[in-house]
């Protein structure tokens, strides 16, 4: 079995910005661990409007062997949360605030569950290393989509009623 590639990348959602992963700080997803505001660690932007940003992301490994004429690959995909890039401004938030930035978390694990299976299921070919990334990117902008609609829909969590929905609708998803 040859080792052919390793590859880790990470997305830092709120930031928008794609960048390598090593040497920060890092909470990987886990269904029963729930973020508290001591993770928020970031420093809050000056001028900022916003009441929180978690930085969460997806990163993923691979690497790919011949097994006969075969080409075959293994992949981890994780979900993060950065704490050095996440922050909050205790004088606003609560405990809604804070399940609606757990909630993003949430996401970005729903969106690493969708890229494990499209993984999964793909065929590659010898441009293995192309066609990761661009399941990677599509992934990334569709995840991205989906915390813009999020944000949207809530309006940041104000509007308690489809906040509550959102709440219900992810961890039915997450449990399925």
């Amino acid at each position: 079995m040859g080792f052919v590639k390793k590859l880790r990348l990470a997305l830092f959602f709120a930031l928008c910005v794609i960048t390598l992963g090593h040497g920060q700080e890092e909470i990987a997803w886990k269904s029963d661990v729930l973020l508290k505001w001591d993770d928020f660690k970031g420093p809050v932007p000056v001028g900022s409007s916003a009441a929180a940003t978690t930085a969460s992301g997806i990163s993923y490994d691979f690497s790919t062997f011949y097994k006969g004429d075969e080409l075959k690959i293994d992949f981890k995909v994780t979900t993060y949360f950065y704490p050095t890039r996440s922050w909050y401004k205790p004088k606003v938030c609560n405990e809604v605030t804070l399940l609606h930035e757990q909630l993003h978390f949430d996401i970005t694990e729903l969106y690493t569950r969708k890229m494990r299976k499209q993984l999964a299921n793909t065929k590659f070919t010898r441009n293995v290393k192309e066609e990761v990334r661009k399941i990677y990117k599509a992934t990334l902008r569709q995840l991205n989509d989906f915390q813009n609609k999020y944000d949207s829909e809530t309006n940041y969590s104000r509007n308690l009623i489809v906040q509550e929905r959102w709440v219900k609708e992810i961890k039915s998803a997450l449990n399925h």
